[in-house]
Formats: structure tokens, C-alpha cells, sequence
């Protein structure tokens, strides 16, 4: 892997529980997917019960200023909750997929924006610098995307860039290692991936195959990425999620990669 730039500052990530995380990056505060709602049933008519088994590590109010929300879709609670929309108004930004964009614009107006595959925006931080968000392909679960988003829809993944920043990816609910390599072609090697793991399964789709990455393809994606850090997000706190903590770390001691991980436990 090549090494960042000396005037690069390495930056913390805090996991926050499920898909959240929390992190500054060219002096901008971004927020992946926002859950905050408490423990119980989730999800709508005619889709399967979703159930959350943890309370996320804090409350938006304990979460100070957030500049920009990375949205991978916004059509499942185990994404965006009732507490994360409400969140969303108080935000200068979200980035989420063309259709989350169209359905969110009702109520953000200008404040939401869907990125198309490979779309890029430039955002002004506080001290002049420029960060990039650009939007990359996510397949919702296993298949060719015109197979999987009938059923499980858009879902967007995100890649950071900037001028004397190191690369960050944010996978977003992606099950397809043919998308990661994609992606890696065109921005490897990255510094920081936020890898949304946690095997998710329901026996009433795709026979029950996998919807996001298990445990041993998210080591296989950390080395296509050649990613220096991964934080795992969307392993935890909630019922559907087959594969957690200890079969990630299995996971990636058995690829060499365990000295990669980054929990994201900050205080």
C-alpha cells in the first residue's frame, strides 16, 4: 500500500451502533446512516420485521454539528429511522441515491441530494480545502443489480477525497465483491473503509442468501481496497444480522489482515 501524504492527519471514527458512524474529515463532520431509535420491531407493510436489540452508543442531540449525512438508502429502518429523519432537517446536507433523493425532497427541498454511479460533489470545509464525495455502485444483495433492486432497491456507497486527505470509502449495504473490485480500480489503495458487514439474511428473500457482506468478504474486500483501516459498521444491534464481532475478527486474523481493524470505540 502506498503511504498518505506527509500533511495528511489520520482521523478518528466512531461507531455508533448498527450503520452509524461519526468522523471529520477536511474539517467537515459526517454522519453514515442514521439510527437512533430505541430497541423493538421495525419495518413496514408487506416487508420483513426488522429487530433492533441495542440502543445506538448516543442520542442525536449528543452528536453536535453534522455537516453532511452519507445515506445509503433511505427505505429501511435498519438505515434510517424515525429518529434519523428527524435529524435530517438539521442538516446542511444528505447524500443518498437518486431515488432516496427524489423521496426526501419533499421535506429537505435543497438540503438532500441523490448521486448517480460515479456522480462527484465538492464540498468547501471550514479552512478553504475542498472535499469530494463521490457516488459508487452497492448491490443490495446477491445478483446482478436489475435482479436485486426490485426487491431490496437503491442503495448508493460513497468515496472521500481531497487534496493531502487520505481516501475513505463507505460501502453502504453492499454484498457484491465484483462492485468492490470496481470501485478499488478506480481508487485503490484506500486508507479508511467503512465496511457494512454482518451477513444479513431472511428466509423470505433470495433463499436466503446473503443481502450485505459476511464476515470473510469484507476481509477480502479490505485486501482489494488495499485499505491501511477498516471499521466495521452494520454488524450489530439488530436481529437479522447473522455474523458479528467475533466472526469478523476470526475473519480477518485468518486473512492476516486483524492488525487492520478499527472497532471505532472512541470515547
Amino acid at each position: 500500500m502506498s503511504s498518505l501524504p506527509a500533511t495528511a492527519k489520520r482521523f478518528p471514527v466512531r461507531a455508533l451502533g448498527g450503520p452509524t458512524a461519526l468522523f471529520e474529515y477536511g474539517g467537515l463532520r459526517f454522519l453514515t446512516d442514521p439510527t437512533f431509535d430505541g430497541p423493538g420491531d421495525y419495518g413496514g407493510p408487506g416487508r420483513p420485521r426488522l429487530t433492533k436489540t441495542a440502543p445506538s452508543a448516543c442520542t442525536p442531540a449528543d452528536l453536535g454539528r453534522i455537516d453532511v449525512v452519507l445515506l445509503s438508502h433511505d427505505e429501511h429502518a435498519d438505515n434510517l429511522d424515525t429518529s434519523g429523519r428527524a435529524l435530517l432537517a438539521d442538516v446542511p446536507l444528505t447524500l443518498t441515491t437518486p431515488g432516496g433523493g427524489e423521496r426526501l425532497s419533499e421535506t429537505l427541498k435543497e438540503q438532500v441530494k441523490g448521486l448517480t454511479d460515479w456522480e462527484s460533489v465538492e464540498l468547501e470545509g471550514p479552512d478553504g480545502g475542498t472535499v469530494t464525495v463521490t457516488g459508487v455502485p452497492a448491490v443490495h444483495g446477491p445478483g446482478s443489480r436489475e435482479a436485486v433492486e426490485p426487491v431490496t432497491g437503491q442503495v448508493v456507497g460513497f468515496v472521500l477525497t481531497g487534496e493531502n486527505l487520505p481516501t475513505v470509502y463507505a460501502s453502504g449495504d453492499n454484498a457484491s465483491l465484483d462492485v468492490v473490485r470496481e470501485i478499488a480500480g478506480r481508487f485503490a489503495p484506500v486508507d479508511t473503509a467503512l465496511l457494512f458487514a454482518g451477513a444479513p439474511r431472511f428466509p423470505v428473500l433470495f433463499d436466503n442468501r446473503l443481502l450485505v457482506l459476511d464476515s470473510t468478504q469484507a476481509a477480502e474486500a479490505a485486501r482489494i481496497l488495499g485499505a491501511r483501516r477498516v471499521v466495521p459498521v452494520h454488524y450489530d444491534s439488530w436481529a437479522h444480522f447473522s455474523e458479528g464481532h467475533d466472526e469478523l475478527e476470526a475473519a480477518f486474523t485468518a486473512a492476516g489482515l486483524a492488525e487492520r481493524l478499527d472497532w471505532g470505540r472512541q470515547d
